[in-house]
């Protein structure tokens, strides 16, 4: 382990704790802006954290230690997640101990964790959205498997650090089968992250949230870590998809000193993102949840697809 290693390392996890609250502000300001609100100051986020940290954290009577444990789990999951996927450099010394498919069981932890601890209590709405989330994870994480399974066809591993590598420093080239899974890739990331047509981050109707169900019952410094670690997994999510389809810019191992010019670049796509982000929010409804397993059918179809298309033109 090399100190550049470690210092590429401990730079993508500072950026992605830092960034991930700002990426949200910027794409709240955006979606308001579009829908021509007043929108809130791209700093909100920040100030949202800084309240709550500074709360108290009131907890029911009957929560057992996993009600409280929970934030942190799915706190720590995130940022270990952030951490094995290559958003400024590929020296990543975490990255040969966890490859895609590890990626995808850190989301689905923090998912079991967050899910058990809104039954915790047992309240209804709780309850409710531990139900849907269960059910939307079933369907998202076989498609996003098997959109990191399309791009690990190209580079032949599943590490994500060898698939930036090959698809950011090879010749350039047209792959369909990507196309195919980076439609797929964006019906995943809508559905993970709650945003429309899957779900609002905005609304509190009992009958159609499905994230906000499950935090409820948390306040303080326990609600902060469970909003922090949702930011972090759009951070995370965004980083994925720039990592499979726009992977240009990522400084190399072997390039310490690309460090300085791969940050202003990863700011850049991540802001371009966030922007089209908002953009497709604006344009689609709300679906009702009894569409959502077919909207995410689709995606799996899409990302299967996707690997189909590459098999045949490599032969």
């Amino acid at each position: 382990m090399n100190a550049s290693g470690v210092l590429s390392q401990l730079l993508e996890i500072l950026i992605a704790v830092a960034l991930a609250p700002l990426l949200s502000g910027w794409v709240n300001q955006w979606r308001s802006w579009l829908q021509n609100k007043s929108a809130p100051s791209i700093w909100q986020p920040y100030r949202m954290l800084h309240k709550l940290f500074n709360k108290e954290s009131m907890v029911a009577d009957n929560a057992s230690r996993l009600f409280r444990t929970a934030p942190y789990v799915v706190f720590g999951c995130m940022v270990l997640a952030c951490s094995i996927i290559p958003t400024v450099s590929t020296d990543l010394p975490l990255a040969p101990a966890a490859d895609a498919i590890a990626l995808v069981g850190l989301f689905a932890l923090a998912r079991v964790f967050i899910s058990l601890a809104a039954m915790d209590i047992g309240t209804a709405f709780g309850t409710m959205g531990a139900r849907r989330e269960m059910l939307i994870g079933f369907l998202a994480e076989p498609a996003l498997l098997m959109v990191l399974f399309s791009a690990s066809l190209i580079s032949q591993s599943t590490s994500l650090t060898t698939i930036v590598e090959t698809l950011a420093h090879r010749e350039l080239a047209i792959y369909p089968g990507l196309a195919f899974a980076g439609v797929a890739f964006t019906m995943v990331s809508l559905a993970e992250n709650a945003r429309v047509p899957v779900d609002n981050p905005a609304t509190h109707l009992e009958l159609t949230m499905i994230h906000e169900a499950l935090i409820l019952e948390y306040s303080g410094r326990h609600l902060a870590l469970l909003e922090w670690a949702a930011s972090l997994k759009l951070f995370a999510y965004s980083c994925i998809g720039l990592a499979l389809f726009v992977p240009w810019g990522v400084a190399q191992a072997q390039a310490p000193t690309a460090l300085l010019l791969a940050i202003p670049v990863l700011v850049l796509k991540l802001a371009v993102g966030g922007f089209l982000l908002a953009a497709l929010e604006t344009l689609s409804a709300k679906m009702r949840i009894f569409r959502v397993p077919e909207f995410l059918a689709t995606a799996f179809l899409l990302a299967v697809l996707g690997m189909l298309v590459h098999l045949l033109l490599a032969r």
